[in-house]
């Protein structure tokens, strides 16, 4: 069974966490830009919520993600102190928490894609709702570049760099995408099987 109160918790820590991630924020042009995606996927899963309730590891997987969103528009990527954290601690060269949300931007995809397929289709877990799921996952990785790609183009100067994060790396899109892909099977790998529990478990729900 559901947590019934689940998606009433999660909805109500995610606009306590939007509202504090603006208080006193310094670019709000950029706060705008990284947090569209968030309230944007938080008004479809309201809208859609007595339709196409979500399983609860999904909900709790865009929670995070939200919340991964909200840091980069409060800090902008190439700051968040949790990184910086990360640079002195690990010895890296950039500050690589754009790279968590890069990789958290393959799972959430992946899992929706995955759980979509499973309650609305005759597919079965497998290699091809995997690879179908990593295939969804990507392509939406390469159409973020895309689309920061004309961000900058349109903008310029410091905002298209903040929007970016590319911190100077050449091959900033490339490795973006590829932690994508890598979140995407990872999340499959290692939540997948939560996954199918909780839908078989919705699935035996008396209807409401």
């Amino acid at each position: 069974m559901r947590p019934r109160r689940l998606p009433v918790v999660l909805l109500a820590l995610y606009l306590a966490a939007a509202a504090a991630s603006f208080v006193g924020v310094e670019d709000v042009q950029n706060w705008v830009s990284e947090t569209l995606p968030a309230w944007v996927g938080c008004g479809i899963l309201v809208a859609t919520h007595r339709r196409f309730p979500l399983s609860g590891v999904n909900l709790v997987l865009c929670f995070v993600f939200a919340l991964i969103l909200h840091t980069g528009g409060r800090y902008t990527y190439a700051k968040v102190p949790l990184g910086e954290w990360w640079k002195e601690w690990w010895g890296f060269e950039r500050n690589h928490f754009d790279r968590m949300g890069h990789f958290f931007q393959g799972v959430i995809p992946a899992m929706l894609a995955r759980e979509l397929l499973l309650r609305r289709t005759p597919l079965r877990p497998g290699p091809r709702v995997f690879f179908l799921c990593s295939a969804a996952a990507l392509a939406i990785s390469a159409l973020y570049e895309i689309v920061e790609w004309r961000y900058a183009v349109a903008f310029g100067g410091e905002a298209a760099e903040d929007f970016l994060g590319s911190q100077g790396d050449l091959w900033d899109a490339q490795k973006d995408m590829t932690a994508a892909l890598l979140g995407a099977m990872s999340a499959q790998l290692l939540l997948g099987g939560i996954l199918s529990r909780q839908i078989a478990a919705i699935r035996a729900e008396p209807p409401r």
